[in-house]
């Protein structure tokens, strides 16, 4: 049985998306319990070169939204990079999650060999899909969700790997 392009994208994105989401809410409470101003956790970074906690999962939602549209060849919405509470990235998340709903499998099925352009500041990349989805959009998706989940468990969120994989 083969797996197509949308069944490895789409439904992996909402479930990722959705733990995301998951464990911004367990930081919330968390710092509402402990009366830590949320502000700590959403502008904490593992290392001084990195992005924040905020920015993590801005570019994680733009990675998704972004590889998904360029698959499917369609437009991309365009979301201004201001949050600054955890409602605000929630928010920002449903509003990726609900441009991942209205992407079809008939619009992403096929895309494997479709060529696809990611255009950059200074310089253009060009990809096959299934190598766009699986070298480039998967990665970096992982790597920042990756990187928002550390940065809270570094700073005390009580999470663990059940929470990242959902299974908890």
């Amino acid at each position: 049985m083969s797996l197509s392009m949308y069944q490895a994208s789409i439904p992996v994105f909402t479930r990722q998306l959705n733990n995301l989401s998951t464990i911004l809410g367990l930081a919330a409470a968390h710092a509402e319990a402990k009366k830590i101003d949320p502000s700590v956790f959403l502008n904490a970074r593992l290392a001084p070169d990195m992005f924040p906690l905020s920015r993590q999962v801005q570019i994680a939602c733009d990675g998704v939204k972004g590889g998904a549209a360029l698959l499917a060849g369609i437009e991309a919405p365009s979301y201004a990079d201001d949050e600054t509470s955890f409602a605000e990235l929630q928010a920002r998340i449903a509003k990726t999650l609900a441009f991942l709903q209205g992407v079809s499998a008939t619009q992403i099925d096929g895309s494997e060999e479709r060529t696809v352009t990611l255009k950059r500041r200074d310089k253009e990349t060009h990809f096959q899909g299934q190598a766009f989805l699986l070298d480039h959009v998967m990665p970096n998706f992982y790597f920042h969700l990756t990187t928002a989940y550390a940065i809270l468990r570094h700073n005390g969120v009580e999470i663990g790997k059940r929470d990242f994989l959902g299974t908890r």
